[in-house]
C-alpha cells in the first residue's frame, strides 16, 4: 500500500502552485538590489510577495523575510530592545538555544502558561521587558491563549514575541503581538524561508543592508515567491479538527492517553502515549506499516531525547518516552487516519500480549 504521511507538523508537502511559482523565478531572477529593468522587476515581485505574506496574517506593520521561523525568533531575541527576556517552559528549542539566560516561566500540567507567575515575572522586571511564547507546542498541539497573555504582558510594559511557526494562514495576532515568527515549509512553502512580523522596528536593532538593514544579504526570491504562492492558498485547519478528534476517541479506547487532553488544541496535532510501548519502538513498527508520524519536535527527535515539553507538564521521563506525535494536513485523509487507528491498535494489541 502507498505510504501516508502524518507528520506534517515536521514539515508539509509544497504546494503545487508555490512549486510553479518557485520555477518561474528561477528562470527570470535577478538581484532586487540592482538598479537596472531586471533588479527593479525582481524589487517589485519581492515587495508584492512581502504584501502578500502581510496579508494572509492581517498584519499592517513591517514584514522582514528569513531563513525561517528559527531565525527569526533569533532575532527578535537577540536584537530587541528589551533589558529582560523571558520564556515559556515549553518553546522550542530554537527559543531555548536564542535566549539561554532567560526566565523560564512554568506551565501547568495542561502545558498553559501560569499567568500568575508571569504577571509576577513582569513586576520585578526591568522596563521594557521580552516575552516568548508559542502559537501552538509543535509536539503537543497545545494553543496559548495568546489574547490573555497579551494583555498581562502590555500591562506590565512588556512586549510579546509570538512563535507561529504553526499557525495556518488566515489567523491573525495583529492585535495581540509585537513580533511573530513564521515558517514556509510548514505552510506548503519551501523550506529555507520564513519571516518576522514587526509591530515597531524601533523595538528591533538593526544590522544594515537587505530587509530594510535588519537581515544582510541577496534576497532569496525564488524561495520568497514560493512562499507567497503557497500561503496565498486556502488552508482549512478546522476541516481537521474532526479526525484528529477520531484518532483521539479511537487511542483512548485502545488503552492509550491523548497528551493535553482538555486544553485548546491545534486541529491537526495529537501527541500520544502508549503504555509499555517505547517510542522509537511505536515508531519502527509504524513506519514498518508505512506510516511516518514522529516523537515530537522534528529538531529534538532525531536523537529520541527525553521531551523537555512533557517533563515542564509533570511527565517523568519514563512515560515521556512512550509519546509519540501524528500531525494532518491540506492532504490528509479520513481514510489515511482511519488506517492509522487500524495500526496503531496492531501495536496496542501487540504490547498487551507482551504485558500478558
Amino acid at each position: 500500500m502507498p505510504r501516508i504521511y502524518l507528520d506534517h507538523a515536521a514539515t508539509t508537502p509544497m504546494t503545487a502552485t508555490a512549486r510553479t511559482a518557485m520555477l518561474a523565478a528561477l528562470a527570470d531572477w535577478a538581484n532586487p538590489s540592482s538598479p537596472h529593468a531586471e533588479g527593479r522587476a525582481a524589487k517589485a515581485a519581492l515587495e508584492g510577495a512581502r504584501r502578500v505574506v502581510a496579508d494572509a496574517y492581517g498584519w499592517r506593520h513591517e514584514t522582514l523575510f528569513t531563513s525561517g521561523a528559527s531565525e527569526s525568533l533569533a532575532i527578535a531575541l537577540g536584537r530587541s530592545v528589551a533589558a529582560a527576556v523571558a520564556v515559556s517552559a515549553v518553546e522550542h528549542d530554537a527559543v531555548l538555544r536564542a535566549a539561554p539566560a532567560a526566565t523560564v516561566l512554568p506551565v501547568g500540567a495542561d502545558g498553559l502558561v501560569d499567568q500568575a507567575g508571569l504577571a509576577g515575572w513582569l513586576a520585578a522586571a526591568p522596563d521594557r521587558p521580552l516575552v516568548a511564547v508559542q502559537w501552538c507546542n509543535s509536539e503537543t498541539g497545545v494553543r496559548q491563549p495568546i489574547a490573555a497573555i497579551a494583555t498581562t504582558v502590555h500591562a506590565g510594559g512588556g512586549l510579546l514575541l509570538v512563535d507561529a511557526a504553526q499557525m495556518p494562514a488566515g489567523t491573525s495576532l495583529a492585535d495581540h503581538a509585537d513580533f511573530i515568527a513564521l515558517s514556509a515549509h510548514k505552510r506548503g512553502g519551501p523550506p529555507g524561508i520564513g519571516a518576522l512580523l514587526v509591530r515597531d522596528l524601533a523595538t528591533l536593532m538593526p544590522t544594515g543592508g537587505q530587509e530594510r538593514g535588519y537581515r544582510p544579504g541577496t534576497e532569496n526570491l525564488p524561495a520568497v515567491l514560493g512562499y507567497a504562492a503557497a500561503i496565498a492558498e486556502a488552508e482549512d485547519a478546522e476541516r481537521l479538527a474532526p479526525l484528529r478528534a477520531r484518532l483521539d476517541d479511537a487511542v483512548v479506547r485502545s488503552g492509550g492517553q491523548v497528551v493535553g487532553v482538555g486544553a485548546p488544541r491545534h486541529p491537526a496535532i495529537g501527541s500520544y502515549r502508549l503504555p509499555g510501548t517505547a517510542s522509537a519502538a511505536q515508531l519502527i513498527r509504524l513506519d514498518l506499516g508505512g506510516f511516518a508520524v514522529s516523537a515530537g519536535s522534528a529538531c529534538a527527535s532525531g536523537s529520541m531525547k527525553p521531551s523537555h515539553v512533557l517533563a515542564a507538564m509533570g511527565w517523568d521521563e519514563a512515560a515521556g518516552r512512550e509519546v509519540i506525535r501524528v500531525s494532518f494536513g491540506r492532504t490528509t485523509t479520513g481514510g489515511e487516519v482511519d488506517a492509522f487507528i487500524a495500526a496503531w491498535r496492531d501495536v496496542a494489541r501487540a504490547t498487551r500480549r507482551l504485558v500478558a
